[in-house]
């Protein structure tokens, strides 16, 4: 009971801390905001050895617990991975602010001046597993937004995070700004998560970023309004029309480039005319890759004909998220099928098609309901970075009040300010 009360207590402290901050950015002009940004990038490229040595132990910690290849390759940071976030902060601080900016404006016939200005949420609590990279990107953009940030990771990356924020605050007071904006929760005590959920005096949103088990304890518990970013069961349809050479490239960008990740292909349909021509060659270059194959029947005849190695799906491999180099592999009578399957198996993340037809492009996009529709596309490019809004916070499977890749503009709400000249009401 002592150790229980002693966690809320230290948790009320952080986020009182936090809630001080979100005060001070709420305000603070753009110019601090953006200098605490580039001294933050500095600061990162500098202490590289030391973050790059945390990382190590957080890595070998992961290993001893026998996590796989793909949970790995997102808990691990290298150089070229500490240069790409010290950019991913830099590309934030030349990003236009949002706080302040008029949406709408108007005058009502009274001749009362109405508009609806950009504010910040306040404090944002970041729940993440495994990946430190989202620590200072989730950190730069709230406090772009003028929000501030406590970062609570999974006990695989507290080091790296935690060496990552420290870095992060050196900008910060480098600008003037407080340290408090941008937090690391201190303990892997799962206890302090919870604690921090009931704070809704104090956190303005959550966010849980990972696995299935995660985000249904951070919904369930929450008192916080959360956004999920939850499970990327990402497909691809192969049109009757897709032109092979294509198919290839989409499929295989979308699987193998980066599996563990949450805007990787995880379900691929094929239109039943074009399956006979498409799926050798497409398996082909999958199981190149070394990706596992787990097909219906059709599909599984038609690969094992051309020789391709592949094996029976089972019922639950279809709107599975495997984070790994598996993709489950159907054939559909045609477009109407794979709406179907999309709508039955989707996760309201990413969904593509690949097609010469316009009809079926324009279809898909009408019809299909996630957070990004792709069209001759991987769903590789559901990501903040590549939808040219800088750094992300998340990927929104949450329809209200963000859907897709959470950017500045996601990061703030909306009040309305009224001016008159002595008005009262009749």
């Amino acid at each position: 009971m002592a150790r229980a009360q002693s966690l809320t207590h230290q948790m009320r402290a952080l986020a009182t801390a936090a809630r001080d901050a979100s005060r001070a950015l709420s305000h603070a002009p753009t110019a601090a905001k953006d200098l605490a940004l580039r001294e933050a990038a500095a600061a990162i490229r500098k202490a590289g050895r030391r973050i790059l040595a945390e990382n190590r132990k957080d890595l070998a910690e992961a290993r001893r617990a026998g996590q796989n290849a793909a949970y790995l390759d997102r808990l691990a940071l290298d150089p070229a991975r500490l240069e790409a976030i010290a950019r991913s902060l830099r590309e934030v601080a030349a990003l236009p602010d949002p706080v302040g900016e008029v949406t709408s404006s108007w005058t009502r016939p009274n001749g009362l001046s109405v508009r609806k200005v950009r504010i910040p949420l306040g404090v944002v609590l970041m729940v993440y597993e495994a990946r430190p990279n989202v620590a200072p990107e989730a950190a730069a953009l709230c406090l772009k937004s003028g929000n501030a940030a406590i970062l609570r990771p999974g006990s695989d990356a507290l080091r790296s995070s935690q060496a990552l924020i420290e870095a992060f605050g050196e900008g910060l007071a480098k600008a003037g700004l407080p340290r408090a904006a941008a937090q690391v929760v201190p303990t892997p005590d799962r206890e302090a998560t919870f604690a921090l959920l009931q704070l809704d005096d104090l956190v303005d949103l959550a966010i849980p970023r990972g696995g299935t088990s995660l985000i249904r304890a951070v919904a369930e518990r929450s008192r916080v309004p959360v956004v999920k970013h939850y499970q990327g069961v990402c497909h691809l349809f192969l049109d009757r029309t897709a032109p092979p050479d294509q198919a290839v490239a989409l499929a295989v960008n979308g699987k193998a480039q980066r599996p563990g990740v949450c805007n990787a292909l995880e379900c691929l349909l094929v239109h039943r005319a074009a399956a006979a021509k498409l799926l050798p060659a497409v398996g082909r270059a999958l199981a190149a890759a070394g990706v596992e194959l787990r097909c219906d029947p059709t599909a599984l005849g038609i690969l094992r004909r051309a020789g391709v190695r592949a094996v029976p799906a089972a019922p639950e491999d279809f709107g599975k998220e495997f984070l790994d180099l598996i993709l489950a592999v159907r054939v559909v009578p045609g477009l109407d099928g794979a709406l179907e399957h999309i709508a039955r198996y989707g996760s309201l993340h990413t969904e593509a098609i690949l097609t010469r037809d316009l009809d079926s492009a324009r279809r898909f996009e009408r019809e299909v309901t996630a957070s990004a529709v792709m069209v001759n596309a991987s769903t590789r490019f559901n990501d903040g970075g590549e939808l040219g809004l800088g750094a992300e916070i998340g990927i929104s499977t949450t329809k209200l009040h963000a859907f897709g890749p959470m950017g500045l503009a996601e990061l703030t709400t909306q009040k309305f300010v009224v001016e008159g000249a002595g008005h009262v009401r009749s």
